[in-house]
C-alpha cells in the first residue's frame, strides 16, 4: 500500500474525540522537615498527619465493586525525599512468597506495587513495589503500559523498604530519594495509582478503578498525587559503577584456552531535571541471565529479549519503532554480536558507549545512542560506530509522533569488507495512538533504509489500530517490507512481504459460576509477495476459545487453518543434510491445540499445552509444558518440556526434538541468591549447564560465582566450559 495512503489515514484519525476516565481520585502529599525512620513501625505522630490514599477497588475476580481487603496509603516528603506508609489488610498471614530474590514477579503472589507518572504524560512511569517479607521491585513502564512488552524490571535504582507482620495486616513503609525519579522542577502534582495482589482471598485490587479488559500497569487509569509545596530541583548524584572480572574457559572443538582479567565500568550522570549520561567502558555482560532456547521449526529467526543493564533505560525511546515482528529497525541485541567465517554467531566486543536519555520538557523526549564495537579480522569483522538518535513528540492526551535515525558504519578500510557493507541509515517516523482511557491504541509508521547500491524497494511502513471494550475487541495490523529494507541494526524477520492481519474478539463475563471470563476470538492473516506478482504465500486462520476461571485456572482451545507457499527448499526438521520439501510448492495444513494453566498461588503449579495435526505434508505432535514447586520462601523449582513429533513421509525427514530445562533458584536470603539452569535441546544438539551465585553486599552492588558448561547431545562431548568471577559496586558522588 503507498505510503500516502498511511498518511491519510492518520490524519482521518487525529481529530478522534479522546475522553478521560470517570473516576478521578486525588489526594495531597504533606511536607515535613522530618528525617523519618524506616523500619515497618509507624510510631511517629507525623504519620497521623499524613492524607489517606485508599478506598480500593476490586479488578479480580469482579470489577464493579470495592476491595473486600483494602489499603490505606500514606505519604509524606521532604526536599531529598519522599516517604510511604502502607497498611494492608489481610485475612491472615498465610502468604504466598515464592522468592526472596530482588524484582520478583508479581503475579500469582502477595505484594503492592505503586506507580509514579512523574511528568503526567500518561507514557512513561516508574513503579516501586514490596511483598510482605520486604522484598523489593522497581520497574520501568512505557508506551502508556499497553503491552506486556512496555513492562521491564532490569531497571535499578536505590530507595528503601521495610514491612512488618501484624494480626490481621502488614505495614510497608518505604523511603524513595527524589533523585531516584526524574520530573519538572516546580512541580506540584503527579500521576499516581497502586495496584495490589492478595492471594489468601484471591483478590487483585488498584486504587483507581480499572476495567478487567484493560491491563492492570495501564498509565490511562490513574488519580494524581498532589505535593502541598512544589518540587524542588532533581539532581541524581554522579554515580560510578566500576567493576573487575576474572574469567577461565576452554574450548574443547578447537582445545584453546583463556584466562583473562578484565576492567571496565559505567557512569551516570543527571542532566537537568529529565536527562540522564549513561557512559559505559569495556562493558562485561557475563554476570547477564542466560536466554533461554526454544524451538524455532520455522524458516526465520526469532528474536530474544535484552537482557543487559545498559540498554534498558528508557529502552522504549530507541526499541519500539516499526513492527516488532516484521521489521523493527532498532534491536539493541545486535550490539555485541557478530557471525566468524563459519556462521556461528559470537560476542563482539564492545570498546565503549554513550546513552543520552530522557525529557527535553514537558512535551518532548530525546534518546541518543552511540557504541563503539571492536575489530575481529580473524573473523573478518569490522570495527563499527552504532549510533541511534530518536526524538518523540506528545500529542493530545497519551499519543506521540516518534523520528528515529539509525547509523551502522565501519570508518576503517578492511580489504575483507564490501562496499555494500560499509554502512547501513534507517530514517523514519512512527505515530502512537493512544485514547486517554485506552479504547482505542495502535500506531502508524514509515521507514526508509540507505545503503551502498540498494535497490528502490528499501521502505517498510504499516499501521496497526485496535479497539478495546468489556464485549467487543476488533483491529487490524497492516504493513509491508520492502525487498530491499535493510536494518543491520534492527530485527527484519523477513522482507519483500505485504501482510494484513485483522482480529475480532467477543468476551463474556458471567455474574454467577466458576467462569470469571470467557470468549472467542478469530484471527485471519495473509501475506503477499510483491516480487511474486503479490502472490500469496501465507495465511493463517486462527479461531480460539478461552476462559478464566475465579480460581485463577485457564484454559483455551485454539484452530490453526494454515497455508504455506515454500518458494526455497526447507527442511521443518533441521536435521544437519537432511532431505528437505522442495520449492515452489504450497502446503494446507490444519492442527488443534489445547492448552490449562492451574492456579499459580498453589505450592505446586503446572501449564499443559498440547496439540495435533497436520504438518506441511505430513503430521506433527506437539507437548509444552511447565511444573513447578514452591518451597517458600527460599526454594523454587520448575521443570520447562518442549516436544515436537514430527513425521514427514519418505524421503523427508521426521524427527523427535526434545527440549527439557529445569531450573532450581535458592534464595537464602535477601541478599544471596543462587540459581541454576540446565537446558537440553537435541535440535541444537547441546546440553547446557549455567550455574550463577550472586551476593548483594551492598545497595546494587555484586559479586557474582557464573560457571557454564556445554556439551554436545549425540555424544556427550564437552564443547566449551567457563567460570567467571565480577565484582561490581556502585559508588554515589
Amino acid at each position: 500500500m503507498p505510503f500516502f495512503r498511511y498518511v491519510v489515514v492518520l490524519l482521518l484519525l487525529l481529530p478522534i474525540a479522546l475522553f478521560a476516565q470517570e473516576d478521578q481520585k486525588t489526594f495531597t502529599v504533606r511536607y515535613t522537615n522530618d528525617i523519618l525512620k524506616i523500619d515497618g513501625i509507624l510510631d511517629e505522630p507525623i504519620w497521623e498527619m499524613a492524607e489517606s490514599a485508599g478506598a480500593f477497588h476490586q479488578y479480580f475476580p469482579s470489577d464493579t465493586t470495592l476491595a473486600a481487603q483494602q489499603t490505606d496509603i500514606r505519604m509524606l516528603y521532604n526536599n531529598t525525599t519522599l516517604y510511604i506508609a502502607i497498611k494492608l489488610n489481610t485475612e491472615g498471614d498465610d502468604y504466598v512468597i515464592p522468592s526472596l530474590q530482588r524484582d520478583y514477579r508479581a503475579g500469582g503472589n502477595d505484594n503492592i506495587s505503586l506507580l509514579f507518572d512523574t511528568f503526567n504524560d500518561g507514557t512513561n512511569a516508574f513503579l516501586f513495589g514490596m511483598n510482605p517479607y520486604g522484598v523489593r521491585r522497581e520497574a520501568l513502564i512505557s508506551n502508556g503500559g499497553s503491552g506486556r512488552d512496555n513492562f521491564t524490571t532490569s531497571w535499578d535504582v536505590k530507595w528503601q523498604g521495610e514491612t512488618k507482620l501484624y494480626d490481621g495486616y502488614y505495614v510497608c513503609e518505604i523511603a524513595i530519594p527524589l533523585t531516584s525519579f526524574k520530573f519538572k522542577q516546580g512541580e506540584t502534582k503527579w500521576r499516581f495509582n497502586s495496584y495490589r495482589f492478595d492471594m489468601q482471598t484471591n483478590e487483585t485490587s488498584t486504587w483507581i478503578k480499572i476495567p478487567q479488559n484493560q491491563l492492570i500497569y495501564s498509565l490511562a487509569f490513574m488519580g494524581d498525587m498532589v505535593f502541598e509545596k512544589p518540587l524542588g530541583k532533581s539532581r541524581t548524584p554522579l554515580a560510578l559503577i566500576p567493576y573487575t572480572t576474572g574469567l577461565i574457559s576452554k574450548d574443547f572443538e578447537t582445545d584453546a584456552s583463556e584466562s583473562k582479567i578484565n576492567f571496565g565500568g559505567d557512569a551516570k550522570v543527571s542532566i537537568g531535571n529529565g536527562m540522564n549520561l549513561d557512559v559505559t567502558i569495556n562493558p562485561d555482560f557475563s554476570n547477564v541471565e542466560v536466554d533461554n532456547l526454544v524451538v524455532n521449526l520455522s524458516r526465520f529467526e526469532i528474536s530474544l529479549p535484552e537482557r543487559r543493564q545498559f540498554f534498558i533505560d528508557n529502552s522504549d525511546l530507541f526499541g519500539s519503532f516499526g513492527s516488532q515482528r516484521d521489521a523493527n529497525p532498532f534491536f539493541s541485541r545486535r550490539i555485541g554480536i557478530a557471525e566468524n567465517l563459519d556462521g556461528e554467531t559470537i560476542q563482539n566486543g564492545i570498546i565503549g558507549g554513550v546513552r543520552l536519555s530522557g525529557k527535553l520538557t514537558e512535551d518532548w523526549r530525546m534518546g541518543l545512542l552511540a557504541i563503539q564495537t571492536e575489530a575481529d579480522e580473524a573473523n573478518e569483522i569490522a570495527s563499527n560506530n552504532n549510533t541511534v538518535l530518536a526524538f518523540q513528540k506528545k500529542m493530545f492526551a497519551r499519543s506521540n509522533l516518534s523520528f528515529l535515525f539509525v547509523n551502522r558504519q565501519t570508518f576503517d578500510e578492511y580489504d575483507f569488507l564490501e562496499e555494500t557493507d560499509r554502512y547501513n541509515r534507517v530514517v523514519g517516523l512512527d505515530y502512537n495512538l493512544a485514547s486517554a482511557n485506552n479504547t482505542w491504541f495502535g500506531k502508524f509508521y514509515y521507514h526508509q533504509a540507505f545503503a551502498h547500491d540498494i535497490g528502490s524497494r528499501n521502505a517498510s511502513g504499516g499501521f496497526n489500530l485496535q479497539y478495546n471494550s468489556r464485549y467487543l475487541n476488533f483491529g487490524l495490523n497492516s504493513n509491508f517490507v520492502g525487498n530491499d529494507f535493510r536494518s543491520d541494526l534492527g530485527f527484519v524477520r523477513r522482507q519483500d512481504i505485504v501482510a494484513a492481519r485483522p482480529f475480532v474478539e467477543i468476551n463474556f463475563w458471567p455474574t454467577r459460576g466458576k467462569l470469571n471470563s470467557h470468549g472467542f476470538r478469530f484471527n485471519p492473516n495473509a501475506i503477499w509477495r510483491p516480487t511474486l506478482d503479490y502472490q500469496n504465500t501465507d495465511y493463517n486462520i486462527f479461531s480460539s476459545w478461552q476462559a478464566k476461571f475465579k480460581s485463577q485456572e485457564e484454559i483455551a482451545v485454539r484452530l490453526f487453518n494454515r497455508y504455506t507457499f515454500l518458494t526455497d527448499p526447507f527442511d521443518p526438521t533441521g536435521t544437519d543434510g537432511g532431505t528437505e520439501l522442495p520449492g515452489d510448492v504450497g502446503y494446507h495444513y490444519t492442527s488443534y491445540e489445547v492448552s490449562f494453566q492451574s492456579d499459580r498461588r498453589r505450592v505446586f503449579s503446572y501449564s499443559l499445552e498440547p496439540g495435533y495435526g497436520d504438518f506441511y505434508n505430513g503430521t506433527r505432535f506437539v507437548f509444552e509444558g511447565d511444573l513447578s514447586l514452591r518451597l517458600q520462601p527460599t526454594v523454587f523449582i520448575s521443570m520447562g518440556v518442549n516436544y515436537n513429533s514430527i513425521k514427514l513421509p519418505e524421503p523427508y525427514e521426521s524427527a523427535d526434538l526434545w527440549l527439557i530445562s529445569p531450573r532450581i533458584n535458592i534464595t537464602f536470603n535477601k541478599s544471596v541468591f543462587w540459581s541454576t539452569l540446565v537446558q537440553y535441546s537435541n535440535q541444537l544438539d547441546n546440553l547446557g549447564f549455567n550455574s550463577r551465585l550472586q551476593w548483594r553486599f551492598a545497595p546494587l552492588s555484586d559479586l557474582f560465582l557464573v560457571y557454564n558448561d556445554n556439551y554436545f547431545v549425540n555424544s556427550f562431548m564437552p564443547r566449551n566450559r567457563s567460570i567467571n568471577l565480577k565484582l561490581t559496586y556502585w559508588l554515589n558522588i
